[in-house]
């Protein structure tokens, strides 16, 4: 009888053994970040908002992103506008000559404010290569960390830099993001996300930006350098009077 009670609850211990969850992918974690944070209301929502005393817009026009920026100069109205591959501007509303080199940092302007904006969503473009490095702590807080790279097709002009995004475990918000660049020098950037809010379901954050105080630091630590309070903080980045609405 003994040995018939062992065993029913050895079988019953076996029974109840939990299953180890299952290990999720980079994909997965930005997906469920995406959803978490607007999800198709990106989509199918007009946004927009001002940044350092520009306006910019976002919408789609015959199935095409377009994004727009706005801002006085002197007593003129100075639009840019990036319309998938293609750049305008526009003085007043008339639309004046761009020489090409100027076209390109211009759009290069443009798309990189709503690029942060409106993160996470961009992570998903064709171009966008993801790596899950695994978990790392920050703050005392464990959180999915996600390398980024990108296609030299459809990457972009800075299509060699690297991105490091660190996703909530819970809630798969991202609420770290750093990058290294190459342009002007090169250097490395790292964002802590905060004042969080949603405007009619999609997410809105700003950052405070920091820097390594030493350069030659490899951008894989970095996360590890701001616990450690080796980094320097160089501005915030605030967007105000947000506006979405139905495209």
């Amino acid at each position: 009888m003994k040995r018939i009670v062992i065993g029913l609850m050895a079988v019953v211990a076996m029974a109840c053994k939990i299953e180890p969850k299952e290990e999720l992918t980079a994909q997965q974690i930005v997906d469920n970040a995406i959803a978490n944070s607007g999800g198709e209301l990106y989509n199918s929502h007009a946004t927009s908002f001002v940044f350092r005393d520009r306006t910019y817009t976002s919408g789609n026009t015959n199935g095409k992103k377009v994004l727009k920026r706005t801002f006085q100069l002197d007593s003129v109205t100075i639009t840019d506008v990036k319309n998938g591959n293609d750049f305008e501007r526009y003085v007043n509303d008339s639309l004046v000559s761009v020489p090409d080199s100027m076209a390109v940092r211009y759009a290069n302007s443009v798309n990189s404010v709503h690029y942060f904006a409106r993160l996470p969503y961009g992570l998903n473009d064709a171009a966008v290569n993801k790596e899950l490095l695994g978990k790392e702590n920050i703050g005392g807080k464990d959180y999915y960390k996600v390398k980024v790279t990108f296609d030299q097709a459809g990457g972009g002009d800075d299509f060699d830099d690297i991105y490091l995004y660190w996703f909530d475990t819970e809630t798969f918000k991202p609420e770290y993001l750093a990058y290294d660049f190459q342009v002007n020098g090169g250097g490395q950037r790292f964002r802590k996300a905060y004042n969080e809010r949603y405007v009619n379901g999609i997410r809105f954050v700003d950052y405070e930006n920091y820097k390594p105080k030493n350069e030659g630091t490899a951008i894989l630590e970095i996360g590890q350098l701001f616990d450690k309070g080796e980094l320097e903080l160089l501005s915030k980045i605030e967007l105000t009077d947000i506006q979405v609405a139905k495209d």
